[in-house]
């Protein structure tokens, strides 16, 4: 499923690269070669981070200004 529309991105993909993240959305959005543009999908992603990291995930774009 879409995860991102303005981006383009699965949870596919996310998934996949959530496994090597390091529970770092940052490092997902910069895997993917994308920014957030409307923000939606950052809970998203950051959700699927958390479930491969088993921990609290880096918020690190949803704290720096990323507005919805």
């Amino acid at each position: 499923m879409y995860v991102c529309l303005c981006n383009g991105f699965t949870d596919r993909q996310v998934r996949t690269l959530a496994a090597t993240a390091q529970g770092s959305v940052a490092c997902v959005y910069r895997a993917l070669g994308v920014r957030p543009q409307c923000g939606k999908c950052v809970p998203i992603v950051k959700g699927i981070v958390r479930e491969h990291s088993g921990g609290a995930a880096s918020a690190g774009l949803a704290e720096s200004g990323s507005s919805t």
